[in-house]
């Protein structure tokens, strides 16, 4: 990553002249972009490298609290730590009525570089393996949320379209549903309109298959670090948008029991220098034959899931989307042209030959997706791991259980318990981001449901 500096912020406001506010987007290990506001006579201070924040702030749970688990002491009484902006991520905020623009920021340490506790310290690790080799992966982003409807009720409700014509509610899958685009037109608008001004190239949106669910895709990127930014960003402003139009979204990976939850599939390709395909047939075939380096990277995918379910799966709730038949994946199982498996060999030409992910739900920090899948990849290749038998293009998985951890505790103790994954991501990031997992979870089993009230106050 490559930082900011005073020129770039004075060519910006000589553009943008009335902007008096800037947001530091600064996202945690959890993904969530906090953020601080501050008012343009601090903006010089922030771009000349001089402008501290606590150190643990990346460290905070879900709900912004610190666990006891996760050891901050060890971090020498939570010093202040220089935050530097990120060169290209200047741009106006649309949402506000205030003149508002926002920047990424990065947490440095004491030589000037990324930190261990920037969310993005493990894809810079990983990138630096691939970097060693001559390698550049290619990635993109597909995110799934839910727009809420605005309602009394302390439960969310999926937004539904309107039955033109009537009072009722349209109910069912309406997959790609022409009138939910009639429906959320301004929404959409306003979305497109921030993409461009926050340049997130966005190259499509639609409607999913369940009421009030949308994808929204991304351009593929060779700057993986970037595409993190685009995830990171998109989910920006789908929340921001859908507040100004007094609508929620959410990107919980399973707000609702009945209805499918949403994901973030990772399309992942690798190139050489040359910008050749490394999975690409020099021999092209139909269907094709799906050369060993992929199936290597695969094997490593698939050898590595376990351990990295908690970087794919970070809450408790998360695991209520791994389930059989939940048009989620729920199996160790690799295929082509096949959407319920977990790691999917889309239709393409060979130069374009890719992997799509598709574990990890929308509530994942998606630097950390992309940290774990690439680590897969790079580590199933240099040990040749062998990926088993691919599903058929015209099998049925809609029956069996899921063999994938369905429990956040399970998936706290194989990443603990996992040696390759944590070597690739940093023994001290993966320490102290597992004590995270840790406290969430703890503090979330020791709250008492209204469940339980309902199945046994008065039964016991």
């Amino acid at each position: 990553m490559e930082f900011a500096d005073p020129a770039e912020l004075d060519i910006f406001l000589q553009n943008n002249p009335g902007v008096e506010f800037l947001e530091l987007v600064m996202p945690d290990l959890s993904g969530i972009a906090r953020c601080k506001r501050i008012q343009r006579s601090e903006f010089v201070r922030l771009f000349s490298g001089s402008f501290l924040s606590p150190r643990a702030a990346p460290l905070l749970g879900i709900r912004g609290n610190f666990y006891q688990t996760t050891a901050i002491p060890a971090m020498g009484g939570d010093p202040d730590q220089i935050i530097r902006p990120l060169r290209g991520s200047l741009a106006l905020v649309p949402w506000y009525d205030s003149p508002v623009a926002q920047v990424m920021v990065a947490y440095t340490d004491e030589s000037g570089g990324v930190d261990w506790v920037d969310a993005r310290a493990p894809l810079l690790s990983v990138l630096d393996r691939f970097q060693a080799q001559g390698w550049r992966p290619t990635v993109a982003t597909e995110l799934e949320f839910y727009l809420l409807a605005p309602s009394e009720d302390d439960r969310p409700t999926p937004l539904m379209g309107n039955i033109p014509g009537t009072g009722r509610l349209q109910e069912g899958i309406q997959y790609c549903m022409p009138d939910d685009l009639f429906d959320c037109d301004a929404f959409l608008n306003d979305v497109r309109i921030a993409c461009e001004l926050q340049n997130v190239p966005m190259t499509a949106i639609h409607s999913e298959f369940s009421p009030g669910q949308w994808e929204i895709n991304t351009q593929h990127q060779t700057d993986v670090v970037l595409a993190g930014h685009h995830a990171i960003l998109l989910r920006r402003i789908i929340k921001g948008c859908a507040r100004r139009h007094g609508l929620g979204a959410t990107f919980m990976a399973k707000p609702f029991s009945d209805i499918p939850g949403s994901g973030m599939h990772i399309h992942a390709s690798l190139y050489d220098m040359s910008g050749q395909n490394l999975f690409a047939d020099p021999d092209p075939t139909d269907p094709p034959r799906l050369m060993p380096t992929l199936r290597h990277a695969v094997g490593g995918l698939v050898e590595l899931l376990d351990e990295s379910m908690l970087c794919f799966a970070p809450n408790p709730n998360s695991y209520r989307r791994i389930q059989a038949a939940a048009l989620a994946p729920s199996g160790r199982n690799w295929g082509y042209d096949h959407r319920d498996v977990a790691f999917r060999i889309p239709r393409s030409t060979e130069q374009s030959r890719r992997v799509e992910h598709r574990v990890a739900g929308a509530d994942a920090n998606p630097y950390l997706v992309l940290a774990a899948v690439l680590a897969g990849m790079h580590w199933g290749i240099g040990e040749r791991v062998d990926a088993g038998k691919p599903v058929a293009r015209d099998a049925d998985l809609t029956d069996g259980q899921a063999a994938l951890p369905t429990r956040v505790d399970d998936a706290i103790h194989l990443f603990d318990g996992g040696g390759v994954l944590q070597e690739y991501l940093g023994e001290t990031f993966s320490r102290v981001y597992c004590a995270l997992r840790r406290g969430e979870s703890d503090d979330y089993h020791s709250q008492i449901p209204d469940l339980d009230y309902s199945w046994y106050l008065r039964a016991l």
